[in-house]
């Protein structure tokens, strides 16, 4: 698609034909503050492509004009047919017709505001001077019409190279030999002579100032264009600019909706916490009371029973009846069936491992709420992520529509590419990325030795490759089942209480930052931070070999189902 780096916001509709027309007609009548001057009128003519004063100019369905070659130019390149400057796009090439009144205000224009070039006049009118048609650098003079006949027929004269009336005809001479300056020197790069040339400017190479001219105009012309397309880079640049800080103001505000939705759900969280541990902690005071009135029900009882005791006590300590006392006796100096009470105590603290289990759920919830809104956020800039076939190592196997690739066992027989990694089993994406964040995810499910995230589109693809970022990539890998390592320049092992499943991939190209997150768990796995981004990166996967078909599933790029 053909996309023109930047063209300056401005344009003069069809309905302001009227205003500027009356302007071109009367110049008496009171312009408005942005036409107060032809250059200010001439801006507003001005095509937006080419930033010259419209030739041929054509108006677009959305009201905006440009040159007609210019629009063509757009156009030609690609089957978008969209506005330069509001981007509306079209569904089918609209018919460019001429619009002939802005063009007739053009043409008025360009002969009310012409070059204004002083008028040269004859040196040899000696009444009224007449206006100069030829000056002539060897004689020193400009002449009229009637004075320049003698230069048209003298023989003498005749040899004499005239040129446009200028009025410092002292600058067409030598200063050294007093003849034109007729001859430049390549040499020094100066105007001389021809007596400079068998003097100082003997043997270098010099050419007529005509020849010269005309090549400096040609490099003048490529020069001017230059200087045009660097102005529509730097405006190319603003549009860039005020294109981030809307977008970051954008992401700004998202993010400020999303935050504010996550500590809601959080203070929530810590709320129902809160009220589960009260709740907890009134049931075990009213267990504790159920508990205190039972017990002393229990003591009041054997209190009663013990007084009892006491009382039949008193009263056979004091009976003469001796045989009555010894038939007594034993049953009243049995121990009575009572508790001991020496250990039963209640509780008077709150439990500490009730309040550490209520802490340490809490975490998880907090953890896994801040997880889930983490990966909500990142999947908002899930992107459509297709293999490119050109960069797969020759043993790799893609499906048609370039979500999935496994190790096929066989070295496929396929053009050769500097693309293409020829030793170790790897692909990459088809869209390389070179701002902004961008998010993808691949299912791993089945497979017990695999390596993906993203890399730099120089990473060394005929040859061994270590996997870190000083290499240009940053990956995570599995290997013997359940052990993952993020590739950094020290592998770090990770510590991961489920298999992984669904791998999700985030990169902030501003920030520096390539994230992975374990889709189903909802939970972040690690992050590279504090890198420094050049060039696309890419999509990177690596299936690692068949394995004697214990490594056969392949990596899939899963569509994302964003998280609830």
């Amino acid at each position: 698609m053909f996309s023109y780096p930047y063209v300056r916001k401005l344009s003069v509709r069809t309905d302001d034909t009227q205003r500027a027309n009356a302007m071109a007609e009367s110049p008496r009548v009171k312009r408005s503050p942005n036409l107060s001057s032809s250059d200010s009128l001439s801006e507003e003519l001005q095509c937006s492509i080419c930033l010259d004063v419209f030739t041929d100019p054509v108006s677009t369905p959305c009201g905006h004009n440009f040159c007609k070659i210019c629009l063509k130019g757009c156009w030609n390149n690609g089957h978008d047919y969209s506005c330069p400057i509001c981007k509306e796009t079209f569904k089918q090439k609209p018919e460019l017709r001429v619009n002939t009144t802005l063009r007739e205000i053009v043409d008025r224009y360009k002969k009310r505001s012409p070059l204004k070039i002083p008028a040269v006049l004859c040196d040899i009118c000696t009444g009224k001077k007449q206006k100069a048609l030829k000056s002539c650098p060897t004689c020193q003079s400009s002449f009229c019409e009637a004075h320049l006949e003698r230069h048209l027929r003298v023989p003498g004269l005749k040899i004499h190279k005239l040129i446009d009336p200028i009025k410092s005809l002292q600058d067409h001479l030598c200063q050294k030999h007093n003849r034109p300056l007729e001859l430049f020197c390549k040499n020094d790069q100066t105007s001389v002579c021809v007596m400079c040339t068998v003097t100082e400017h003997k043997s270098h190479n010099y050419v007529p100032v005509e020849q010269e001219s005309e090549e400096k105009k040609s490099q003048l012309i490529k020069t001017q264009t230059d200087v045009k397309q660097m102005i529509q880079d730097r405006m190319k640049k603003i549009e860039e600019i005020q294109h981030s800080v809307e977008l970051r103001k954008k992401n700004t505000e998202n993010e400020k909706a999303d935050n504010v939705e996550l500590f809601t759900s959080l203070i929530h969280s810590i709320e129902r916490c809160q009220s589960e541990l009260l709740e907890m902690m009134e049931r075990k005071q009213k267990a504790a009371e159920t508990q205190a009135e039972t017990l002393i029900k229990e003591l009041e009882q054997e209190i009663t029973e013990l007084k009892r005791r006491n009382i039949e006590l008193r009263k056979l300590s004091h009976t003469e009846d001796h045989l009555h006392f010894l038939q007594i006796y034993p049953s009243l100096c049995n121990p009575l069936d009572t508790n001991i009470w020496a250990g039963i105590r209640i509780n008077t603290n709150v439990s500490v491992e009730t309040l550490r289990r209520a802490l340490t759920q809490l975490q998880k919830t907090l953890d896994e709420k801040l997880s889930q809104s983490v990966l909500k956020r990142v999947q908002q800039y899930a992107v459509d992520v297709t293999l490119d076939p050109d960069t797969a190592n020759p043993e790799l196997i893609l499906s048609e529509d370039g979500k999935k690739v496994r190790h096929g066992n066989i070295r496929q027989n396929l053009p050769q590419s500097y693309k293409r990694f020829d030793k170790h089993v790897i692909v990459l994406g088809n869209k390389g990325f070179s701002s902004g964040r961008f998010y993808f995810e691949v299912q791993v499910k089945g497979k017990p030795q695999w390596s993906l995230g993203v890399a730099r589109e120089s990473i060394n693809r005929k040859g061994t490759l270590n996997l870190c970022p000083e290499n240009g990539n940053w990956t995570l890998w599995q290997s013997n089942e359940k052990e993952y390592k993020a590739c950094e320049s020290s592998l770090v092992p990770l510590s991961l209480n489920v298999k992984l499943q669904k791998v999700g991939v985030f990169v902030d190209y501003e920030e520096g930052l390539v994230s992975f997150y374990d889709v189903n768990a909802k939970s972040h796995i690690y992050s590279f931070t504090g890198q420094f981004f050049t060039g696309n990166l890419y999509p990177f996967l690596s299936p690692w070999a068949n394995g004697a078909g214990k490594n056969s599933a392949p990596l899939i790029i899963s569509p994302v189902n964003y998280s609830e």
